[in-house]
């Protein structure tokens, strides 16, 4: 090799993310993202459009399986039973740190099982009800449900989701009594409030924002800190109930089992970094409403994840959750 072509090859070399080269032929095959949430769900969603992008930054295929039941413990147990190799991964969520909480008997523990890659996206929920219900605000479904005590039910994807605790929460600082309808997934929550089985949900933004968009839903409320960009005029429920533990966020990101080496971890990294980093991506996310969460290592990241369950501990505490 001449003079040229050496620096050449060199400069290229430099280019490359020094995780990349530390994991020796990793990744070598396809990489498998396990699924929690059904397909058209608003994280699954997310998680497809992400999915290209991802798998050109590793330089392998993203293959996305689903493995839906019992509000992602399924998919946790099986993730944290797969060889901790980097091929197989979890979408790992604060769905699971809050079932953990409510079932400390569960097979799996998402601190101690699971290494934390890196953060993908958040999103709040919102809290809908149909287009054409008589409540228009949140003040009104307030009044609506006190004035009817035990007959107005809000649904959700499951015992412990985002949606349940939301909906509790309401409850708890409302002081209503509503009843919780656990559906078969999230994806069944714009049925049953068409159908009239339930009367309000909180769906996360990726999945409720297009809804109300397109007419089904009416928005009432949000639980971000800040309103949504999307719903500038729907405020959100700590303006009107002035209580932090009303902001919720959900939230998920890429797992790994535990004991998968830190140099496969590194290259996983900066795959996904660069992936979030990627405008039309973004663009994507906040069209549904939800937000790129780029995480800034994987211990960030770890450390997050430790913060998030001690508040969603307090958040089951409050709203009086059970696993039953």
């Amino acid at each position: 090799m001449d003079r040229r072509s050496f620096c050449r090859a060199a400069s290229a070399l430099a280019l490359v993310p020094l995780a990349v080269r530390a994991a020796d032929g990793f990744p070598g095959k396809p990489v498998r993202v396990i699924s929690p949430y059904a397909a058209g769900g608003g994280p699954d969603v997310q998680l497809r459009q992400a999915g290209p992008a991802l798998g050109e930054a590793l330089g392998q295929s993203i293959v996305i399986e689903n493995k839906v039941g019992a509000a992602g413990v399924l998919a946790a147990q099986y993730v944290a039973q797969a060889a901790p190799d980097g091929y197989t991964l979890l979408m790992g969520s604060n769905t699971h740190l809050i079932q953990k909480i409510l079932q400390p008997d569960l097979k799996f523990d998402p601190i101690a099982d699971f290494v934390p890659v890196s953060n993908f996206a958040s999103s709040p929920t919102v809290l809908v009800v149909r287009a054409d219900s008589p409540n228009q605000t949140l003040e009104d479904l307030i009044a609506d449900a006190k004035a009817k005590p035990g007959q107005m039910n809000y649904g959700s994807g499951g015992i412990g989701t985002s949606a349940h605790l939301a909906g509790a929460t309401l409850a708890s600082l409302a002081g209503l009594k509503v009843t919780h309808i656990p559906l078969k997934g999230s994806v069944e929550i714009a049925a049953s409030l068409l159908r009239g089985d339930t009367q309000f949900a909180f769906p996360v933004a990726g999945t409720g924002v297009p809804q109300v968009k397109g007419g089904k839903l009416r928005a009432l409320a949000v639980t971000s800190r800040q309103r949504l960009k999307q719903l500038p005029e729907v405020p959100t429920l700590h303006e009107r109930l002035k209580n932090e533990l009303a902001v919720q966020e959900s939230w998920f990101g890429l797992w790994a089992p535990a004991r998968t080496p830190q140099d496969v971890i590194a290259v996983l990294f900066a795959a996904a970094t660069r992936t979030l980093k990627t405008p039309a991506l973004q663009a994507a996310f906040e069209a549904a409403g939800n937000e790129a969460a780029i995480s800034e290592s994987p211990q960030a990241f770890a450390a997050f994840v430790r913060s998030e369950n001690r508040k969603w501990a307090e958040i089951v505490k409050l709203a009086g959750v059970t696993a039953s």
